[in-house]
């Protein structure tokens, strides 16, 4: 994360605390993150230095109609002070702050298949144990490569349980005698 993408966060935090819109701007911010994750070309159009800056603000601002008056400033300062490419990063930094100071913990679950509801409230207990928090949200990302099992991240704490990380400490095992 870039520190401009951090200060553009917490200028934005900072201004929807003094309106009362934190909850209201981390939708907006969790909206902007998808759309970009989903959209290629939306990324590809917010970093192209071929696109003019008037351009890509009025997209922004079609594409995100719907948003907070904050969001859209936010939208134009991006653009205004060329830093359109930060958006996906300002968005992410803005959510990070706001758990932060909601005290909420994000479990970054790993797994080859989709967690099963059953699964998702074992991990969820797994998680309260280890750091002690009720207030804990699960996000899973699949990832076929890790052949079964689960990664599971919580701040700086990682629990691989993934086979293909057993399978690595066997590679090492029989390399090492």
């Amino acid at each position: 994360m870039s520190r401009a993408a951090i200060r553009y966060a917490k200028a934005a935090l900072q201004l929807a605390g003094e309106n009362s819109t934190e909850n209201v701007l981390f939708g907006d911010m969790q909206s902007i993150q998808e759309t970009l994750e989903e959209s290629k070309e939306l990324r590809n159009m917010l970093s192209s230095p071929i696109i003019k800056a008037e351009d890509k603000k009025q997209v922004l601002l079609k594409v995100f109609s719907g948003q907070d008056d904050v969001t859209k400033n936010l939208i134009a300062l991006l653009v205004a002070n060329q830093r359109t490419a930060l958006l996906g990063n300002v968005a992410k930094s803005y959510i990070e702050l706001y758990n932060k100071e909601q005290g909420l913990q994000v479990a970054k679950v790993t797994t080859a298949v989709p967690l099963s509801p059953e699964l998702e409230k074992k991990v969820l207990e797994k998680v309260k144990e280890m750091t002690g928090s009720d207030k804990v949200t699960v996000k899973n990302t699949i990832d076929e490569s890790i052949i079964g099992g689960f990664i599971l991240r919580v701040g700086d704490l990682q629990y691989n349980a993934s086979i293909a990380n057993k399978l690595n400490r066997l590679k090492r095992a029989f390399t090492l005698n």
